[in-house]
């Protein structure tokens, strides 16, 4: 149960203050007094070596990945406004709220990152009696993909399950959405929103399973002062970007939570649709799952 922020720019580095500006920056890091189970993010930036200089490793790679996570709450590590100025090419960050009490450790924390694949979730994969997929030792996910993901969550073998379906073939999009379709047979209420990045690619994905706000959501909330916030906790909001001469520059997805307004260019993303953009070139497109 989290908040989700995304970008992809034109082949540029921008910085999450550059995009949002820093007073919605400062609101969305706010968030993080309820989603408060930890933070992370994971930008993407051109290496300073020159791509394939071998220096005894592994050679540079042509795209680096850049990976922060911790455990504390956002609005109290002095980290998060230094990566926010940080420039990236694309990047995700996620504010967690650790669901059906999985354990707050680091290996839980979000973004997961493996084969140059990021991913951020916000849901309970749970069933009807509100039994989570982690309890289900008869799901049938690849234990080795699912070590791969270095986490013990359901949003960890969500990311297997998208794993699975790229290693058959399917391209980054399509993955994802036979990941749903599959889960959504045994889970059909929980949320499936996320966001993945590659190198080349930035998708973020609304697939709620009620439109509806859970009456836990809303009493989390509550506890704090704010029940008002979570009417639209489901949606997704996306706004493009431009650069200097008001061309097309690349795309910000996010939760809710801040001010994201129709006059500011803000636009809701449909249920069962994602956005699916190239961090280098900037386009995108939307589609159904």
């Amino acid at each position: 149960m989290c908040r989700l922020l995304g970008y992809a720019t034109a082949g540029f580095n921008l910085s999450l203050n550059a995009i949002l500006g820093t007073e919605n920056v400062e609101a969305y890091r706010e968030m993080s007094e309820i989603h408060n189970d930890g933070w992370g993010c994971s930008m993407l930036y051109e290496p300073i070596e020159t791509p394939g200089t071998l220096d005894g490793g592994a050679p540079a790679p042509e795209t680096g990945t850049k990976l922060y996570k911790t455990t504390v709450a956002a609005r109290l590590d002095p980290v998060f406004p230094e990566l926010a100025s940080e420039a990236a090419r694309g990047g995700l960050w996620h504010l967690r709220l650790a669901s059906s009490n999985l354990p707050l450790i680091l290996e839980n924390q979000q973004p997961f990152f493996t084969n140059g694949l990021s991913f951020i979730h916000n849901g309970d994969i749970s069933d009807s009696h509100g039994r989570n997929i982690t309890t289900n030792d008869q799901y049938p996910v690849s234990n080795s993909v699912f070590l791969s993901t270095g986490g013990r969550s359901d949003s960890a073998i969500f990311f297997a399950v998208i794993l699975e379906y790229l290693g058959f073939g399917y391209d980054l999009d399509e993955a994802l959405a036979q990941a749903v379709r599959e889960l959504r047979q045994a889970y059909p209420r929980s949320s499936y929103n996320c966001m993945i990045q590659s190198q080349d690619q930035f998708i973020a994905l609304n697939a709620a399973g009620r439109e509806r706000t859970s009456s836990r959501i809303v009493e989390i909330y509550d506890e704090y002062g704010q029940g008002e916030k979570a009417q639209d906790y489901r949606v997704m909001r996306y706004r493009a970007l431009t650069d200097e001469n008001g061309s097309p520059a690349g795309i910000v997805v996010a939760s809710s939570g801040f001010e994201q307004s129709e006059a500011d260019g803000w636009k809701e993303l449909g249920n069962d649709q994602m956005i699916v953009a190239s961090n280098r070139t900037g386009e995108w497109s939307i589609r159904s799952i």
